[in-house]
């Protein structure tokens, strides 16, 4: 099976061909002309015949010539046009990844005014809490949940992950209301071992929280955690800047003003390198004055 020329003979071939000029195909392609003759003298040894007429001033295409030009310049513009589109799908496509609770109970609410704003960018987005790796994977940005952020990234705070008790109005009801934090003691907890539970408690001055006799459970996600406790499953440790629609239309209750802290906050991180980019810029600052009001 026979192979190809070297690319970088085929390429010096097509600028030559479509100039007429080794001299000109030289500055195109930011060789010597010397450099492109020998491409050319490559070439020709690897088809088996002259590709062009050395004329005094002047070459012209051989017969042979005259016959490939055509079809490696009709590969080059499938070449290019191929490379066109990748980069204008890549260009207009912000690939975001994003912790569930953020995702479900922020992003998706509000997207589709950042897209409204941004008509020329399509967003894709990831529900995960994997940690992604930007070297590897296909994303623009991230949102994720931690302490820090991770070397190599730029990140924004979009909002502390404070967490207080939340449950179902029914759930409440059925000891006879919670008024103090110790009657919270009363009642199921959704994953019991969270330690943001013993945190809250102590924060509320009620120490010795026990899992004695509390079934564990291992939901592993707050929006999970949170549909728990609508469906009155028990006590659910959230974060209550995301649930404002679920406590306006009685679906939850956050029966105390406390919020506790273990230093954990959501992040919106991208690689150093990219943060010029303008998509993500066009990202960025759409975001941050709208987590900012998220907060409040």
């Amino acid at each position: 099976m026979s192979t190809l020329p070297p690319l970088t003979a085929i390429r010096a071939f097509e600028a030559v061909a479509r100039h007429l000029s080794f001299t000109r195909a030289a500055v195109e392609l930011g060789m010597t002309q010397a450099a492109v003759s020998y491409q050319i003298k490559i070439l020709e040894e690897r088809v088996g015949t002259p590709l062009f007429l050395r004329r005094p001033r002047q070459i012209a295409l051989t017969e042979a010539g005259a016959r490939l030009a055509p079809e490696v310049s009709a590969a080059f513009d499938t070449l290019h046009a191929a490379f066109a589109e990748t980069q204008g799908r890549v260009a207009g496509t912000l690939s975001i990844s994003s912790v569930p609770t953020f995702a479900s109970h922020f992003l998706v609410q509000h997207l589709g005014l950042f897209q409204v704003e941004h008509p020329e960018l399509a967003v894709r987005l990831e529900s995960s809490p994997r940690v992604i790796d930007f070297a590897a994977e296909e994303f623009d940005l991230a949102i994720r949940g931690g302490k820090s952020i991770a070397p190599g990234l730029t990140g924004h705070k979009l909002l502390p992950a404070d967490f207080s008790p939340m449950l179902s109005p029914k759930l409440a009801e059925s000891i006879g209301g919670v008024k103090r934090p110790e009657d919270l003691l009363k009642l199921p907890m959704v994953d019991a071992d969270d330690p943001w539970f013993a945190l809250w408690f102590e924060q509320a001055g009620v120490f010795g929280y026990s899992l004695d006799m509390r079934p564990i459970s291992r939901l592993g996600a707050q929006n999970l955690e949170a549909a728990a406790a609508i469906a009155g499953r028990g006590v659910a440790m959230l974060t209550p800047a995301f649930y404002a629609e679920d406590i306006a239309a009685g679906r939850l209750i956050q029966p105390f003003d406390l919020l506790a802290s273990d230093g954990h906050a959501y992040y919106l991180v991208y690689p150093e390198a990219r943060r010029n980019a303008p998509k993500i810029k066009a990202f960025r600052d759409w975001l941050l004055p709208l987590a900012a009001s998220l907060g409040k």
